[in-house]
């Protein structure tokens, strides 16, 4: 798997150098640092610009790259045990799902589960998480609606994120008390099955008759509220 750009690199090289595999370093960088990448015994190439863009595919590598081991998604067996999870309901754009999983593992969320996601390829989240991914556990799903049947059975309460929805501020969720928040994508939201299927639905009041929030950005709202 290859991950790029300055800020992932540095985190994976000081957090989970084990993971390393190759390094890529397309520019010279001062003795210190490189003596840093040499103390992790992987192997380091200098590829030209046109091969590191191959490997980035386009993306702004900032002249660091790494192929890393695989990511290993987290059994749903182990996030059912957990007391706050997040659910993402026909997300599919990977960079929101990143940004996520970095609001989640800042803000103290315990696992995130991914529904319906087509091409779930960890490369582009593991990027955009800014590598907090690597220390946080995700797993996937197909249905969104039996995962919902399952964590009630578990006894999770449903939350979801509705325009409609009460003011997240006015609620508050106990100590020891499962809780599962369910965000939908940008477009649709929740789908009217899974809606019926909610505990509550909640929502971020706004100012200025605005309506509309990055699901990203709306995340991390909810998190740091019910968390």
């Amino acid at each position: 798997m290859i991950v790029y750009g300055k800020q992932i690199v540095f985190y994976i090289l000081d957090k989970h150098p084990e993971m390393i595999e190759e390094i890529f370093l397309t520019k010279e960088i001062d003795k210190k640092l490189f003596k840093k990448f040499m103390d992790n015994g992987a192997k380091i190439i200098r590829p030209d610009m046109q091969k590191a863009q191959g490997l980035a595919r386009g993306g702004n590598h900032q002249g660091f790259l790494l192929r890393i081991k695989d990511y290993e998604y987290t059994e749903l067996t182990q996030l059912k045990k957990k007391e706050f999870i997040v659910v993402l309901d026909g997300l599919t754009d990977t960079g929101n799902i990143g940004a996520i999983i970095r609001s989640c593992y800042a803000l103290g969320a315990e696992g995130l589960i991914i529904c319906g996601l087509k091409n779930p390829l960890p490369a582009p989240m593991v990027r955009t998480s800014s590598g907090t991914m690597l220390d946080f556990p995700v797993g996937l799903v197909h249905n969104s609606f039996d995962l919902a049947n399952e964590l009630k059975q578990l006894g999770f309460s449903l939350v979801g994120a509705d325009p409609d929805g009460y003011d997240v501020k006015t609620l508050s969720r106990d100590s020891g008390q499962k809780m599962a928040l369910f965000l939908g994508n940008e477009g649709d939201g929740l789908s009217n099955r899974l809606a019926k299927k909610l505990d509550v639905k909640v929502a971020i009041k706004m100012e200025n008759d605005f309506d509309s929030l990055n699901v990203s950005v709306a995340a991390g709202i909810l998190i740091h509220a019910l968390k």
